[in-house]
């Protein structure tokens, strides 16, 4: 995939740092997802959310992230069911589901970007003097 000169697919409101790519995004050691905040109206409008090693937490749009999803999209809603775990109504909660609901698909979406590929954290991807005054991320 060509990056596009000047295109920002996201920047951090704190730290300014910026990420020309979904793919850029999703290999910075520095973010990492931590939720998804549901949009029962319009899933594709629910939000993943992901804290930045600034202290930042950031959201996207489940939308931003769907081309990441081939597999089957259901058209019943098991939310509430008696077989509904209740996983989306948990903010905090990534987990995968294993129901045939029309949730689902946003669930296995956050599978691949929990499972990316991390590049390895170098000075040069958040500037020198940015990183030295931040904390090492620790996520555990």
């Amino acid at each position: 995939m060509k990056k596009q000169q000047g295109r920002v697919f996201k920047k951090c409101p704190s730290c300014k740092k910026k990420w020309s790519d979904y793919e850029e995004f999703l290999a910075d050691p520095y973010l990492k997802l931590i939720g998804y905040q549901m949009f029962l109206e319009d899933l594709k409008e629910g939000l993943f959310l992901f804290n930045h090693s600034c202290g930042t937490t950031l959201s996207l749009t489940v939308q931003s992230f769907e081309h990441l999803y081939d597999g089957p999209v259901y058209d019943t809603r098991a939310l509430g069911g008696e077989n509904c775990p209740g996983l989306c109504l948990i903010k905090k909660e990534t987990a995968s589901c294993s129901e045939e609901c029309d949730c689902a698909y946003v669930r296995a979406i956050m599978q691949t970007i929990k499972a990316w590929h991390k590049r390895k954290s170098s000075a040069s991807s958040l500037g020198e003097a940015q990183l030295k005054s931040q904390p090492k991320p620790s996520f555990s």
